[in-house]
């Protein structure tokens, strides 16, 4: 309900701002209720007002804005690069700005890379004007919101120190004039990448005194907004890139011991990555898009990345037997197809959690189960023994395969009909999850083993196993033990690329762009004799045979060393601002 929501409501200055933009003639008319800046940052009001307008700014830019093509930048730069997906779609071409950065084939003028890096300096914005008019006030209320400003800020900074390595540190609004240099040559005050991380820490610690805490677990509320747990979270996951393991240790145990945050039980582990589970227990941020009354439907939705979310994200229906889309069990749209499941991925999970873990369920599904156990709505289809679906040419896979995908099709990430604004339409609105309890207790985990307290870790990695119905329940806790859960349960959640390269973990991506599968179905194509590493499904009807499009039209693919741990900083930056320097090999 309404009441359950915080209402972002962008304040007459967001607009008084934006218009400046236009011909300055037509502003030469008397404006009636005209805001300046002069006038506007003066009291409580005026600094809530503020503040919502940066959590506007987080929201259009970090989580929905676009930015003039189709995916969600900053969801793609983090999770693209990574050993657990392909980016799959109609075939090879479809999607290829994601299948660029995929299989390490993307340069400094990619999309993805400047938008992400882009639209996190956009949401900064924001929150460096409640920060520079609110810094010096002194009553709770502005104390508040430029400590949760601090905080937005400080997690922008440490993704951006992340995915580029040594970014601008950028603490105030800039003038026009300014040009920002990297953290690490700036003149004034120097950071190497992990002291950007450590001031990321410190700002949030700094900043939790004047923070409100969520009131319970129950508190919606409290998930939507900046609070003492997601900056304690904040400074945690800063603290643990920059290796600084007893501190993240220690700031992290502040988010358990709070009690604010819980594990959902495993028969609603699914809930987290739909509307059901907006705000939540275990949610520690999302950004608010259900029922945001400052959102249209068109500009904030429809023209941005929920609806391409929705769409690139979603399984390839019309790739299926005509008349027998599984897609219509779990969704009410058509799809692009743009997100594959690699086998090695699926194996592991399986050998791991067991086929019917609920965290398996809520997160892949077998090819067998989703097109022989949907419910079609077809009555000659649905009343079909197993054994004669198997058989029957009325369902299965069209001519056209599956581009990217394995015997498993992802499951996790897909709209269900209750994420959209009505039946069939392309418009998800529930909420953006940036930090879920999970993380933090896998991070806490983590910090412990680096600091040499293991058994510190193991009661929280049980906890996580035994929610996802594990049939595997650690009994003691060591990186490898850490990083397959964090690989499993975080999966698709921007976390996976990350952990690899700071754990130098890149082994398996140097081959990425060399073998893509495509899943077929002998019934409406048979192996030609000229497919390569051709693999039959269990049941004999399904198979997946490999490509390697990208290398036949003689691009270079696959992760290089000294390269590709970090994002090259966007040519529109380093071709107007010469004070970036663009990071090695690129």
């Amino acid at each position: 309900t309404m009441n359950m929501k915080i209402k972002f409501i962008i304040p007459a200055l967001a607009f008084a701002l934006a218009i400046v933009s236009c011909n300055p003639d037509r502003l030469d008319i008397p404006q009636k209720g005209r805001i300046t800046t002069d006038t506007f940052y003066q009291n409580d009001e005026d600094a809530e007002a503020a503040m919502v307008a940066a959590y506007q700014g987080f929201l259009w830019n970090v989580c929905t804005k676009e930015g003039g093509d189709i995916y969600a930048p900053y969801r793609a730069a983090f999770n693209l690069c990574g050993d657990d997906m392909y980016a799959a779609g109609e075939s090879f071409g479809d999607n290829d700005y994601m299948a660029a950065l995929n299989e390490f084939r993307y340069d400094s003028g990619s999309g993805v890379i400047r938008n992400a890096y882009n639209n996190l300096y956009y949401a900064m914005y924001y929150s460096n004007l409640v920060i520079d008019h609110f810094k010096d006030g002194d009553t709770p209320v502005q104390k508040r919101v430029t400590a949760e400003a601090r905080v937005l800020r400080a997690w922008m900074h440490m993704m951006l120190a992340i995915g580029w390595g040594t970014p601008p540190l950028v603490d105030h609004v800039l003038q026009s004039k300014d040009n920002p240099y990297n953290c690490n040559t700036s003149p004034d005050n120097p950071m190497s990448h992990d002291e950007l991380l450590l001031w990321c820490a410190k700002e949030c610690e700094d900043a939790v005194a004047d923070l409100d805490e969520r009131k319970d677990k129950s508190d919606k509320d409290g998930a939507v907004k900046v609070t003492k747990g997601f900056a304690w979270a904040v400074a945690g996951k800063a603290r643990l890139f920059a290796k600084d393991y007893a501190g993240a240790k220690k700031d992290l145990f502040e988010v358990i011991k709070s009690n604010k945050y819980d594990l959902v039980p495993g028969d609603r582990y699914w809930e987290n990555f739909h509307l059901e589970g907006d705000c939540n227990e275990e949610k520690i941020f999302e950004a608010n898009i259900e029922l945001n009354s400052n959102i249209s439907v068109f500009w904030d939705i429809v023209n941005r990345s929920t609806w391409m979310e929705a769409n690139i994200w979603g399984w390839r229906s019309d790739h299926f037997v005509a008349g027998a889309d599984p897609c219509s069990a779990y969704t009410s749209i058509e799809g692009w197809g743009g997100c594959g499941v690699p086998q090695s991925f699926a194996d592991e999970f399986v050998a791991n959690d067991g086929p019917d873990s609920y965290r398996i369920k809520a997160t892949i599904v077998p090819i067998e189960d989703a097109i022989y156990n949907t419910v079609y709505g077809n009555d000659k289809i649905d009343g079909l023994t197993l054994e004669q679906k198997m058989a029957s040419k009325d369902l299965g896979i069209n001519i056209k395969g599956l581009y990217g995908q394995s015997f498993y099709l992802p499951l996790k990430q897909l709209a269900r009909k209750t994420d959209l604004s009505a039946v069939g339409q392309n418009v998800r609105v529930n909420n953006f999850v940036i930090m879920r309890y999970a993380e933090v207790l896998l991070m806490y985990a983590e910090a412990c083993v680096q600091s040499g307290d293991a058994a510190s870790a193991l009661p929280y990695i049980q906890k996580i196993q035994t929610r996802a119905g594990s049939k595997t329940v650690s009994s003691a806790v060591t990186m490898d033990v850490v990083k397959r859960e964090k690989k499993l349960e975080m999966w698709l959640e921007g976390c996976r690329w990350p952990d690899m390269v700071r754990w130098g973990d890149t082994k398996a991506v140097e081959s990425a762009g060399q073998a893509v599968p495509v899943l077929y179905d002998k019934f409406t194509r048979m192996p030609d004799p000229k497919d390569e590493g051709l693999t039959w499904h269990k049941d004999g009807r399904f198979y997946t045979v490999l490509t390697h499009k990208a290398i036949d039209r003689g691009d270079k693919v696959g992760f290089v060393a000294g390269k590709h741990e970090v994002f090259p900083f966007p040519v529109t930056v380093t071709s107007v601002n010469d004070n970036i320097t663009q990071n090695p090999k690129w």
